[in-house]
């Protein structure tokens, strides 16, 4: 007990010598020792790192998940130590939101089949956001976090370390330059020739000097110790740098794998899609001006065709270089575009003729007493 108590004591005296150092050092009434150029320059760019590799931890995890309430709760549940429940990304929701619409509308109507490939191509592009999060997570983001919480905090400590035994150096130089200058006012009494009445004072003032070189010698020590800890661990840094460096690679890495496969998938769509775009750009413009508008046929969105698709493509070539007429099966839904154009519903059976001068995509349609142009691809010639 009286260990603890004498222990509580010299740590209580040390606190207060350090925060009357920090006080008259404020004050300008106390000199300070600086650091070397070399450790300051360290600090510095230990400073500038924790503080970008923040930034950029907080920017790349809003680029990865820009709903801040999600943010939250992913981060409670790492708190909490619990798996983030599973849930479906923006791109996979609105996937599955358009195969149920085209399923609602008919996979063998036009647009319900061209909403299933869509979403079919949403979904995949959410399953590829997802890689990108996870290999992110594990290859950037982890990293950068581990530093802020790992090595910065190892090195805050450290250096608060370094900030204590400072002020211990200073404080034990401020005793020294006290005890000497009792010391020399002891020495103009001896020149008094008063020494039988000092001489107890003047050892015990040569004491106390003593006592003093011995403790800046010791807080010289322990704070030149305690600065190449500081300095070994700053020097670090270049290191932290060059580990970060493959980790921005990394992460660059999963976004070009990222983009291309979202890429590659579009590319695939709109080959299944055929010229969807150009019929609906024609009916926009259609719509906003008043010219004259040329229809696009439209191409079916099935990437097979029928079995009897190469007979009936040949059919098409011989009633478009003879005249005549032929029955034809309607494979998809089409809505016409304009009054020129016969409204076609899937299954049904119409009589489809050449007409000379028409655009060779096209043929002449007839359902009783309506008229007007097909697109050849929605048809299936009839033996």
């Amino acid at each position: 007990m009286d260990f603890n108590v004498k222990r509580l004591a010299a740590d209580a005296g040390t606190l207060f010598s350090r925060a009357v150092q920090f006080t008259e050092e404020k004050f300008g009434q106390a000199e300070k020792t600086e650091l070397d150029a070399h450790l300051e320059n360290l600090l510095t760019r230990a400073e500038t790192t924790k503080h970008w590799t923040e930034r950029i931890l907080k920017q790349t995890e809003v680029l990865l998940q820009p709903n801040p309430n999600v943010r939250i709760e992913e981060f409670l549940y790492e708190k909490l130590d619990k798996k983030v429940p599973t849930r479906m990304n923006n791109h996979e929701l609105l996937g599955q939101s358009m195969i149920d619409s085209g399923n609602e509308f008919g996979p063998g109507t036009a647009y319900g089949n061209a909403l299933i490939k869509c979403g079919e191509t949403e979904k995949q592009i959410g399953g590829a956001e997802r890689e990108l999060i996870q290999s992110s997570a594990i290859n950037f983001l982890t990293p950068f976090r581990n530093f802020l919480e790992g090595d910065f905090k190892t090195i805050l400590k450290e250096r608060k370390l370094l900030q204590n035994k400072r002020l211990d150096l200073d404080a034990a130089k401020t005793k020294l330059k006290k005890a000497k200058m009792a010391d020399a006012r002891a020495l103009v009494s001896l020149s008094l020739n008063i020494l039988s009445l000092f001489s107890n004072a003047v050892q015990m003032w040569a004491e106390e000097v003593m006592k003093a070189e011995q403790d800046l010698k010791m807080t010289q020590s322990e704070f030149d110790r305690q600065a190449e800890i500081t300095r070994l661990l700053l020097e670090g840094i270049g290191s932290t740098h060059a580990h970060h460096l493959r980790c921005l690679n990394d992460f660059v890495e999963a976004q070009m794998t990222y983009y291309a496969q979202c890429y590659q998938y579009m590319v695939d769509l709109q080959k299944q899609l055929g010229n969807f775009p150009s019929a609906f750009s024609s009916n926009n413009n259609q719509s906003t001006s008043g010219a004259a508008s040329v229809s696009v046929p439209i191409l079916p969105l099935s990437t097979s065709l029928p079995a009897s698709s190469a007979n009936a493509s040949s059919g098409f070539t011989e009633l478009q270089n003879f005249s005549g007429s032929r029955k034809a099966r309607v494979l998809y839904d089409y809505d016409a575009a304009g009054s020129n154009e016969l409204s076609l519903l899937a299954d049904e059976v119409i009589m489809v003729s050449s007409v000379p001068g028409m655009d060779s995509d096209w043929l002449m349609g007839e359902r009783g007493n309506q008229k007007g142009k097909v697109p050849i691809t929605y048809l299936e010639l009839l033996n």
